[in-house]
């Protein structure tokens, strides 16, 4: 799944951002890309489709250290949300190393949320990947709106492996290192364990 580079002396690693339409994703990265500084960070690149931004960049965290000499680089990637474009998030899942499934915790996004995380399942194991056994962590983005789910119903409906979980609001930046902090280290423990 992750990719070395002997030559540079690093392990690149993909995480991808998975979630319903419009739920938060993009706004996930952004917030990061902003946030992170240039000389830690490839150049963003949007593939716009006709309703939605699919976003990539790549970024060199400082304070996650190295594994055997090796530093790590993280490729974020979204998904698009809409149901048709299913080719391009499978496109997008190949070689994942971890994955945030981000939320949307409007009440009247539930639907949605199911659907989409039964598409995150079914393409995962399409490609031979089994969910339980890649980094996950769930997001319950938009928690500054009005009409929200409960996190207790969003963790009895959407958290089925138990992953870590974390509130967010995205667009204020609220969660969103965290998600990212706790996915990163989740992928680096699978890789040390994977290089024993």
């Amino acid at each position: 799944m992750s990719f070395v580079n002997y030559h540079t002396k690093e392990i690149n690693c993909k995480i991808v951002y998975y979630g319903p339409g419009l739920g938060g994703k993009t706004t996930n990265i952004q917030h990061v890309y902003q946030k992170t500084s240039g000389d830690n960070k490839g150049k963003i690149i949007s593939l716009n489709t006709e309703n939605e931004r699919t976003l990539f960049f790549d970024f060199l965290p400082l304070d996650l250290g190295q594994i055997r000499g090796f530093r790590t680089r993280f490729h974020l990637y979204t998904v698009p949300g809409q149901v048709f474009y299913e080719a391009s998030r499978k496109l997008i899942l190949r070689g994942v190393d971890g994955i945030v499934f981000v939320a949307d915790s409007q009440v009247e996004k539930m639907d949605a949320n199911i659907e989409s995380l039964e598409g995150l399942k079914r393409n995962l194991l399409e490609q031979g990947y089994e969910v339980d056994k890649i980094p996950l962590v769930m997001q319950w983005n938009k928690r500054d709106l009005p009409n929200v789910t409960s996190i207790e119903e969003l963790e009895k409906k959407l958290n089925l492996w138990e992953s870590q979980s974390y509130e967010a609001t995205a667009v204020k930046g609220d969660g969103v290192f965290e998600t990212l902090k706790t996915i990163s280290k989740m992928v680096l423990m699978n890789i040390k364990g994977g290089l024993n």
